[in-house]
């Protein structure tokens, strides 16, 4: 199964960059695809190579899909949407952030859910649905990695909170 990180041009890399980092880390593996399998140029500048476009991979295949916020004009269609019901039909969990969640929205994917279209909250997660407001990068990340079960532990969670939550340094 497949972490799958749809980028387009002006995707919000900083809102995604500690997901990316605990998925790493625990041995999942991270595909980056764009729709047309060209690199990106995200907002922060950044050019990005893919591996190739998001219909290479069976929705099937996908454990995780994650949508970043940034302008959506790309990515925000019914080829789009018509994927990202493929994977909630094979029950893979969904995770936008910012206007990430948009996508989600025209998508159909939050209908009959809490989201954080419907609630005033930075970071929701519903069913095999997490969606954030951008200043919740990190719990986003945090409420990713426990529904992907990324925690060896308790202790390992809070060792997680306290550090990137808490700007705890750690001995």
């Amino acid at each position: 199964m497949k972490t799958v990180v749809l980028l387009y041009n002006t995707s919000c890399i900083y809102e995604i960059v500690i997901l990316n980092y605990f998925l790493k880390y625990t041995g999942k593996e991270i595909v980056f695809v764009s729709c047309d399998g060209n690199s990106i140029i995200a907002t922060e500048g950044y050019s990005i190579n893919v591996s190739g476009q998001l219909w290479d991979i069976n929705p099937e295949d996908v454990e995780l899909l994650i949508v970043p916020g940034g302008d959506i004009t790309e990515i925000d269609n019914s080829r789009v949407w018509d994927y990202l019901a493929g994977v909630q039909a094979n029950q893979g969990l969904i995770a936008g952030i910012c206007a990430g969640v948009d996508v989600l929205d025209h998508a159909g994917i939050l209908e009959k859910i809490n989201s954080t279209h419907s609630c005033d909250l930075d970071v929701v997660a519903a069913d095999r649905v997490i969606t954030a407001r951008a200043n919740g990068y990190v719990d986003f990340a945090i409420e990713v990695a426990k529904k992907m079960d990324l925690f060896e532990d308790e202790a390992d969670l809070q060792e997680t909170i306290a550090f990137w939550r808490n700007h705890q340094r750690m001995e």
